[in-house]
């Protein structure tokens, strides 16, 4: 899987998930319950993955929802 983002920012995330599954494109947060297991909600960044053959489509609907400053430089 490929990184596209990683953040604290809920509502990021939420976004971009709902643009994901608008698009049919598969994906998996990572570290979502990580920051509450350690007792300080929202600390740890969770990163937001989708499969190689999807990571194109994924990074042009987010650079088209004007979320390219959010990308990750990793491919």
């Amino acid at each position: 899987m490929i990184e596209l983002f990683a953040t604290n920012d809920i509502v990021l995330i939420s976004f971009v998930e709902s643009l994901m599954k608008s698009a049919g494109i598969l994906y998996f947060v990572t570290d979502q319950n990580t920051s509450v297991a350690e007792g300080s909600l929202g600390a740890i960044r969770r990163r937001f993955l989708v499969g190689e053959e999807d990571a194109e489509e994924a990074r042009q609907i987010m650079v088209d929802a004007g979320l390219a400053h959010e990308l990750s430089q990793r491919q």
